[in-house]
C-alpha cells in the first residue's frame, strides 16, 4: 500500500517538476504469489504510463547465511545500486521508522545504528558496490507519515494493492513489533510515532558530533584506502573505535559487530610489525602494513596463470585484484606506443625471477626489491598486473615502467593504471 501511494504522489508531481519517473519492481521468489505481485506491478505502471523493470533475483545462495528477511534485503539494495539514476525514493513512514528504532535497540546497536533512517542520504564508498553499481541519492519522502494516514490517502484516491502474506507472521521480529507490541504500546502511549521519530533524531545529531570528532582525529591520518595506526595509538581506546569505525563506513564497509570491532583495533595496534595480520568480517577483511590500516573485500582465488592480450582497448578487467586496467593515451608520458609495436602486448602475473630497471640511470632490480621499495602491499604482490611486450618485462602497473620503453616528451604514450 505504501509503494502504491508513494508512487501515485510521484506520478501526480513528476510532470510539475519534469521529473523522468520509472519503477523497480524485485522479484524474490520467496512467495508462490510472486508471480501475481509483478503483475499487478506491471499493470499498474502500464495504466499510468511509467516504465517498469522487474529485478529477478534468488536468495538460495544467501539464505542460509544471512536468513530469509536479510538475504532478500541484500539483493534489493543491491537492485537499488545498479539502477542509473538520480534518486531511488522508498516508502517508508513514521511506522517504519518506529519499528526500525525498536529493532536496532533490542539488537544493542550503536547511536548510527538507532539513528535509524534518514530521510535522504547518499551512497558512501566503493567497497561492497558491485562494479555496475552508480551514484544516487535515496530519498524517503513519507517518512514522517503514519500508515494510517496513507492508508487514507490511498481509500480518498481508489487505489487498489496486494498485500505479501508473510506481514501476517509474527515470526519475524518486525511483524511481532507491528502486531504484538507496538499495539499495546499505543494504548498507553498514543504518540509513541512522534516520540520514537525524534528519539532516533536525536540519535543521527549524536551520530553527526561523533563522525565530526572522527575527522577531527583523523587530520592528517587518512589516505585514500589507508588509516594511519600511529594516530589511533595516540587516541584513548573509545576514540580510536569511533575514528576505526568512521573510517570503515567511510570506506562503504557495514558496520562489524562490536566484539569484531574490538578484535580489529586490537590487532592492529598490538600485534608484532611483521606479523601477517588480517581479521575478516562479512566478506571484507581489514590488514596491516607498514603502520597503516587497510579495509577491502577478499579478493578470493585467482588463476596463477593469467594470460590477457591487449589489442588496444580503453579498459580490462582484471580479476586476479577485481578491477579493472584502465589505458589512456597521452603524449610524452608513460609508455612508448611506438615501442609496444614491435611485438604483442600481454598482461600477466609473477613467475619468479623477473627484473626491471625503472630509468636509465638506475640499476636493475628484481622485482621482490622493487616491489618493497615502493610499499605495495605483501597481499598485492602476487596479484599485480605486468605488461609485457613480447616476452620483455615492460611495466609493473602502478608501480615502474621500464627504461627503455619511457616515452619521450615528443612522442604518444600509455598509462596504465588500475580502478577499482
Amino acid at each position: 500500500m505504501d509503494s502504491v501511494v508513494l508512487l501515485h504522489l510521484l506520478h501526480t508531481l513528476a510532470s510539475r517538476f519534469n521529473w523522468q519517473l520509472s519503477a523497480l519492481h524485485v522479484h524474490h521468489g520467496i512467495s508462490p504469489n510472486a508471480d501475481v505481485w509483478a503483475d499487478f506491478c506491471s499493470g499498474i505502471c502500464a495504466q499510468h504510463g511509467i516504465p517498469l523493470h522487474i529485478e529477478r533475483v534468488d536468495i538460495s545462495g544467501l539464505r542460509d547465511e544471512h536468513g530469509i528477511e536479510a538475504a532478500a534485503r541484500k539483493l534489493r539494495h543491491a537492485a537499488f545500486a545498479s539502477l542509473s539514476c538520480d534518486v531511488v525514493a522508498l516508502a517508508h513512514h513514521a511506522d517504519d521508522q518506529a519499528e526500525t528504532l525498536l529493532l536496532q535497540l533490542l539488537r544493542g546497536a550503536g547511536v548510527k545504528g538507532v539513528a535509524a533512517m534518514p530521510v535522504l542520504s547518499h551512497v558512501e564508498g566503493p567497497l561492497l558496490k558491485p562494479s555496475t553499481s552508480h551514484t544516487h541519492a535515496t530519498l524517503r519522502p513519507l517518512l514522517d507519515i503514519p500508515r494510517g494516514q496513507l492508508l487514507e490517502y490511498a481509500q480518498q484516491h481508489a487505489l487498489s494493492w496486494v498485500e505479501d502474506e508473510s506481514n501476517a507472521d509474527d515470526r519475524y521480529p518486525r511483524n511481532f513489533l507491528r502486531h504484538r507490541l507496538l499495539p499495546l504500546l499505543e494504548q498507553r502511549f498514543p504518540a509513541y510515532r512522534d516520540t520514537l521519530t525524534r528519539g532516533a533524531r536525536h540519535f543521527a545529531e549524536a551520530s553527526e558530533l561523533l563522525d565530526e570528532l572522527a575527522q577531527q582525529d583523523a587530520q592528517g591520518a587518512e589516505g585514500a584506502t589507508t588509516l594511519e595506526l600511529s594516530v589511533l595509538r595516540q587516541l584513548s581506546n573509545s576514540r580510536a573505535k569511533n575514528l576505526l569505525r568512521y573510517w570503515l563506513h567511510k570506506q562503504g564497509a557495514p558496520m562489524p559487530q562490536n566484539v569484531q570491532l574490538d578484535e580489529i583495533l586490537k590487532q592492529l595496534l598490538d600485534a608484532r610489525e611483521d606479523a601477517a595480520m588480517s581479521v575478516d568480517f562479512g566478506c571484507l577483511e581489514v590488514k596491516r602494513y607498514q603502520d597503516k590500516a587497510y579495509v577491502m573485500r577478499d579478493l578470493g582465488a585467482f588463476d596463477q596463470n593469467l594470460i590477457l592480450p591487449w589489442h588496444g582497448e580503453s579498459d580490462l578487467e582484471w580479476p586476479a585484484l577485481n578491477s579493472r586496467l584502465i589505458f589512456t593515451q597521452t603524449q610524452g608520458k608513460g609508455i612508448s606506443l611506438a615501442r609496444l609495436q614491435s611485438a604483442p602486448v600481454t598482461l600477466r602475473l609473477r613467475n619468479g625471477g623477473e627484473t626491471l630497471r625503472p630509468h636509465a640511470t638506475a640499476a636493475t632490480r628484481s622485482l621482490k626489491n622493487l616491489l618493497q621499495e615502493h610499499r605495495v602491499p605483501p597481499w598485492r604482490r602476487e596479484r599485480l598486473p605486468l605488461l609485457y611486450c613480447g616476452d620483455e618485462l615492460v611495466s609493473v602497473v602502478g608501480v615502474a615502467v621500464a627504461a627503455g620503453f619511457h616515452a619521450s616528451d615528443s612522442e604518444p604514450g600509455l598509462v596504465v593504471e588500475q580502478a577499482s
